[in-house]
């Protein structure tokens, strides 16, 4: 009995020496972090006012926009933009840069785009109308037929082959106007767009108008990807998009006259796969070279505008991310990557080239920022983590309220980096102020001159920040 309880005396005496040990090595750990805030405020400082002083994601936007254009993913301008990527990543002295393979799909728009709606002989008004992204051409002379009004796949459903077949089928669900979020807005409408021709036609539409994504009243249309699932070939419709004002007008008129015709001409084509690339460039980490921290955005655009915001920011944001680290001669901890991802708009080849390249080679990222939400001034970024991480992330608020990039949510992250999921990376999206981004998007009018420079700048600094956060702590 005396040896057992000095034996138990022991291992108390043991036990709350290493409880008082493990004390001090976290007082210690939070007194470090202490010291290191104002390290870490001034080096968010100096990205700032590099990004804001000195930065290039402007003049980048400006050449890649205005000198090479829209880049539609198969497209030769596409191409133009992989090189001038490359060309520009290389120039920033980066420990490495290299293109990834990656095959994409080739759809071309083709010529002009024509609809109208038609009242009786010789009575005509023209809309302003755009193919859908996939969507097949009408016939040479076009196509003429009635039209259905719908505003959900049930009213579809409930309507019947009976009162479908032989018509256009008008698909009018506005983006709800009475979310703040327009994100979440645009979630509630999309699958219209993307569906609704595969429904159509499974009921014998002749053809599918769908509401433009917008939420402002205007004359402009916006594209979009559209999927026609296993239909088979003999099966598919042509697809538009019509303007938010030429849908109203045609739901008013469709109230005055339900027997009213629409007329529609695409002339689009689609062609076999051709290959592309994703543009990697790469500054190697000094501590953790093993854990990997990705920032990016889409080098592809759709072809009625010039992709400015959608999602020339997000690489131009990306591009300056690395950048402003050479400027400041900063040596990143952990590996940092920007990685310009092809084929975002109509595929999401190229993330997924991305997420299966790094599973072939055993890499570990531990974070993924992803800038595709338009130029705007940024308000914070969204995260896909777990409670622990999340917890963390929030820790660093203080750093970033100065800057008014302070709102942190869970939720969605981006498309490019979400095949990088899994229980150990963390993946994020910056939120710029939404409210006018849907004005821009997949529409003729996106283009440079709706660009903010000082709006794109914050973006940038902002990114710089976290990534730098990021890279200081790990998770």
């Amino acid at each position: 009995m005396i040896h057992s309880l000095d034996f138990s005396s022991s291992m108390n005496k043991h036990y709350n020496q290493m409880k008082k040990g493990i004390l001090f090595v976290l007082i210690g750990f939070a007194c470090t972090l202490k010291a290191q805030e104002p390290v870490h405020e001034a080096q968010i400082k100096t990205l700032y006012h590099q990004a804001l002083t000195a930065g290039k994601s402007y003049d980048w936007l400006d050449h890649l926009s205005n000198k090479i254009g829209g880049r539609l993913s198969g497209s030769l301008n596409a191409e133009r933009a992989v090189e001038w990527g490359k060309n520009e990543l290389e120039s920033l002295g980066l420990d490495r840069v290299y293109l990834q393979n990656v095959m994409v799909p080739k759809w071309v728009r083709g010529t002009f785009e024509y609809a109208s709606i038609i009242t009786g002989p010789g009575m005509s008004m023209n809309v302003p109308v755009c193919a859908l992204g996939g969507s097949i051409a009408t016939p040479s002379s076009g196509l003429r037929a009635g039209v259905v009004e719908v505003k959900s796949f049930e009213e579809l459903e409930r309507l019947g082959k009976e009162k479908i077949e032989g018509k256009f089928v008008f698909f009018n669900r506005p983006m709800p106007a009475e979310l703040i979020n327009t994100f979440e807005a645009y979630s509630k409408t999309v699958n219209q767009r993307t569906q609704g021709a595969a429904k159509a036609a499974r009921l014998g539409a002749v053809g599918v108008i769908v509401r433009s994504l917008n939420l402002r009243l205007d004359d402009y249309p916006h594209t979009g990807s559209m999927r026609y699932g296993d239909l088979p070939n003999s099966m598919r419709i042509p697809a538009a998009a019509i303007s938010t004002n030429g849908a109203q007008l045609l739901s008013s008129m469709l109230a005055l006259n339900d027997d009213l015709k629409f007329y529609l001409k695409l002339d689009c084509k689609n062609f076999p796969d051709v290959p592309s690339h994703n543009v990697v460039g790469e500054l190697k980490g000094s501590e953790f070279p093993d854990e990997i921290i990705v920032v990016g955005g889409h080098l592809d655009s759709w072809d009625l505008g010039d992709g400015s915001h959608d999602d020339g920011a997000g690489i131009v944001q990306s591009m300056e991310v690395l950048r402003l680290f050479k400027a400041m001669n900063y040596q990143p901890k952990r590996t940092l990557r920007v990685v310009l991802y092809m084929n975002e708009e109509n595929g999401l080849r190229g993330g997924t080239a991305y997420a299966q390249h790094a599973k072939q080679n055993n890499e570990k990222h531990i974070f993924a920022l992803e800038s595709d939400a338009g130029g705007f001034s940024p308000r914070g970024f969204v995260f896909e983590a777990t409670s622990s991480q999340f917890a963390q992330i929030e820790s660093w608020k203080p750093y970033l309220t100065p800057y008014g990039v302070a709102r942190f949510d869970l939720g969605g992250s981006g498309a490019d980096i979400g095949p990088l999921r899994d229980d150990n990376v963390v993946l994020s999206g910056l939120r710029p102020d939404s409210q006018r981004y849907f004005d821009f998007h997949h529409a003729a009018n996106d283009t440079f001159d709706a660009i903010n420079k000082r709006e794109l700048e914050l973006g940038a600094a902002a990114m710089s920040s976290l990534i730098y956060l990021v890279d200081q702590y790990g998770f």
